[in-house]
């Protein structure tokens, strides 16, 4: 009812704004008593037309109805009837609705991808990271846990540092507690070497730094150590190689000390290394992805394809080089 009468008030004076025009009145009083009618006409007009708006298109205030008397406003006679014939219509003669030609299906439980057969399918690393992630069931996730069992250490350390944060005391307990039986098993085997260091008589102690700096390197290189923990990790590492090579450790010690000093940020140091394992007499296919490597990280770019086109077919097969051989080469 209200509707009715601001609409016919609209119109009243909406037309008493063109009387005004037509009168023998000055240019500036026919101007004002024009504006103030179609000004009254687009409010009354605009109020009429929001009331009658479903309660969707009613909000956000003032938008909604300030975008109607915009309209019925700033464009005499045409604005008027634009919001008329676009509003009226819609409202009286809406679309008809369309058959619905998709068929609702309950969420899936997650994971929810694809994935290729394989021997391996249930411990993928993306699948088990999916459960943790998004699986309702603290069983499920507590499930995905215990599949890590059977991958490597270094894929399995991202996924149980990740099941530390899941809300589930349980699921948390778990992962806390492989984290620590892999760290506790390292632990326990570089104190026993150091044991057998104090003891050992001098020709065993080039072997026994080379295990040593293997092992401090293991837990760095599993991501077991973070922070200051991970700088005394390293160091250590640093030490025990440095150690074994001053007593004639093996050949491939230069290729540790040379991945140990890259972990570092000792870019030089680790070249040096390297230039010294491949005098040693080391394959060239083991030392030519880390020099692609801090080629790279050192902005000599031109040399990356040179060192990655040292490898063989099958090893530019294989992930990671595959990408890799694809970009550069």
């Amino acid at each position: 009812m209200i509707s009715k009468w601001l609409f016919s008030g609209a119109a009243l004076f909406e037309l008493s704004s063109f009387a005004a025009l037509l009168d023998n009145l000055s240019t500036v009083e026919a101007t004002l008593l024009y504006v103030s009618a179609h000004g009254l006409a687009s409010v009354m007009l605009s109020a009429g037309v929001w009331l009658l708006l479903p309660r969707r298109y009613k909000f956000p205030l003032p938008w909604s109805p300030l975008v109607l008397f915009s309209l019925a406003f700033f464009i005499p006679i045409l604005g008027t009837l634009g919001v008329i014939l676009a509003v009226f219509p819609a409202l009286y003669l809406p679309r008809r609705a369309k058959p619905q030609v998709l068929n609702s299906m309950d969420v899936p439980e997650l994971p929810f991808r694809a994935q290729e057969l394989g021997r391996d399918l249930m411990f993928n690393d993306g699948g088990l990271q999916d459960v943790l992630r998004h699986a309702p069931s603290p069983e499920r996730r507590t499930m995905a846990l215990m599949a890590t069992r059977r991958m490597n250490g270094k894929d399995s350390i991202p996924i149980l540092k990740l099941a530390l944060r899941d809300p589930a005391d349980d699921v948390r307990l778990l992962a806390y507690s492989m984290l620590d039986q892999q760290e506790s098993q390292i632990n326990q085997r570089i104190e026993k070497t150091l044991n057998q260091l104090q003891t050992a008589p001098q020709a065993q102690h080039s072997a026994l730094h080379s295990t040593l700096a293997r092992w401090y390197w293991e837990l760095a290189y599993m991501g077991l150590a973070q922070g200051s923990v991970l700088e005394h990790v390293l160091n250590q590492a640093r030490e025990h190689v440095e150690r074994g090579l001053s007593l004639g450790a093996g050949d491939d010690m230069h290729l540790l000390a040379a991945r140990i000093a890259m972990e570092q940020g000792l870019l030089e140091e680790a070249r040096s290394h390297l230039s010294a394992a491949k005098a040693a007499g080391l394959a060239q296919e083991k030392i030519a992805p880390f020099k692609a490597e801090i080629a790279f990280l050192q902005g000599r770019y031109d040399e990356v394809p040179l060192y990655l086109s040292q490898l063989s077919s099958e090893a530019l097969a294989r992930p990671p080089f595959g990408a890799l051989a694809r970009y550069w080469l």
